[in-house]
């Protein structure tokens, strides 16, 4: 079948091309998501109406996966999983587990936008490449750790930005222990005061 695209479509065509499909590909997934419409006199008429807004939002998106991009290069992502003495996994790291760590971290990538050419069977740094856009692309550092490490030792691998992060979460789980034993001893020594109070007060 033949569509008029209203997104730059990776490896199909740009917006306002005609291009010719199969129908499922179309019918599935471009006319649903709104990236192309049917080739009628209408709607060729009605986009050449709306070119130039469209042209302008896919300049935006580019924009936005560009900022995106920036952040994932400067970031890393850190998988804990088991392995074996060697540094063999039990199981393996695919796009998804990367996904969902970066989202844990308040990034937002698609597992379909991790290109592993394989899944990750080996501990190891990894750089991983990252497509969020047809012409927006960046690396991303993958951390895959053995996951009988404390997620405090697992912590000492990020890369240096991350250093300091890690020092608090140290701190933080400090403080909560050192927290615990402190209010116990107050706790007795206020219960055993208010008794004494309170037999004055009847005396």
């Amino acid at each position: 079948m033949k569509l008029l695209l209203q997104r730059n479509i990776e490896k199909l065509g740009n917006i306002g091309d005609i291009v010719e499909v199969a129908a499922g590909y179309g019918r599935n997934y471009l006319l649903p998501q709104g990236f192309a419409v049917e080739v009628t006199a209408d709607n060729v008429n009605r986009f050449e109406g709306m070119r130039r807004r469209l042209i302008a939002l896919e300049q935006e998106t580019k924009s936005k996966f560009e900022v995106l991009a920036k952040e994932i290069a400067k970031t890393s992502c850190t998988v804990v999983t088991n392995a074996s003495e060697e540094g063999h996994l039990y199981g393996s790291v695919s796009a998804r587990d990367i996904a969902a760590q970066f989202a844990a971290e308040d990034i937002a990538v698609e597992p379909k936008s991790i290109l592993l050419a394989e899944p990750i069977k080996e501990l190891g740094i990894y750089m991983v490449r990252v497509r969020l856009h047809p012409d927006v692309e960046c690396e991303a550092k993958v951390w895959v750790v053995k996951g009988d490490e404390s997620q405090v030792g697992s912590m000492d691998f990020l890369h240096e930005d991350e250093e300091a992060d890690a020092d608090d979460s140290v701190a933080v789980e400090a403080g909560e222990d050192g927290g615990a034993e402190n209010s116990q001893e107050p706790a007795s020594e206020d219960g055993s005061e208010g008794k004494g109070e309170s037999e004055t007060d009847e005396d």
